[in-house]
């Protein structure tokens, strides 16, 4: 029997999702990345602290790319650290991963030697200090303008495959988007809850 508040639910819900990527323009599965260049902190090594990253570094590999809202938080550090746990697990699947906020990179730096968490970071984080790029992907919260908790996977073509955006007091489940990532990476109909070791729809 059909669960009618189930359909309703779901119209609604998809209803939402297209508001939002209209409303905020925000960039979405098909399109491609923006073209970016940008300052990021990758060492905490002194005179090799900053390197400027362009979408050029990540061609022909698949792609992480999250944002958090801003340095010296509560929750960001949690999703950051984590992120970080799992780096290896991204670059066995040839991933490269990306960490982005509004904040300089003069910010990240002197966060990452404040917070003893952050001191072994092995993935870079980009300084959108002119929210350009934010901008254009269309993450940016209106009222006090600085980036939702916005998660990317771009293909090696520089195609997004993935796009998942969480409110500001929300954190990331870094497994989850591990699983994503596996999923695309098959190039087969994964079904609800798929894990690597199931089978595939096709």
């Amino acid at each position: 029997m059909v669960n009618v508040n189930n359909i309703v639910l779901q119209f609604v819900y998809q209803l939402y999702v297209f508001l939002i990527f209209y409303t905020y323009n925000m960039k979405t599965i098909g399109e491609k990345f923006p073209d970016f260049t940008k300052e990021a902190l990758v060492s905490l090594k002194l005179d090799k602290e900053f390197k400027t990253l362009t979408q050029n570094d990540s061609v022909g590999k698949w792609t992480v790319f999250f944002w958090w809202p801003m340095d010296f938080t509560f929750i960001c550090p949690t999703e950051i650290i984590s992120f970080n746990d799992h780096f290896d697990d991204f670059a066995q699947r040839d991933a490269h991963l990306i960490g982005a906020s509004t904040d300089s990179h003069f910010v990240h730096l002197a966060w990452r030697n404040n917070h003893p968490g952050l001191k072994g970071l092995k993935f870079p984080m980009l300084a959108d200090t002119s929210k350009s790029l934010a901008e254009e992907l269309g993450i940016l919260e209106p009222n006090s303008k600085i980036a939702y908790r916005a998660t990317y996977i771009i293909d090696p073509e520089g195609t997004i495959q993935h796009v998942s955006i969480n409110g500001l007091n929300v954190g990331r489940n870094v497994k989850e988007i591990l699983r994503v990532l596996d999923a695309l990476q098959t190039g087969e109909l994964t079904p609800c809850e798929w894990v690597p070791g199931e089978a595939t729809l096709s």
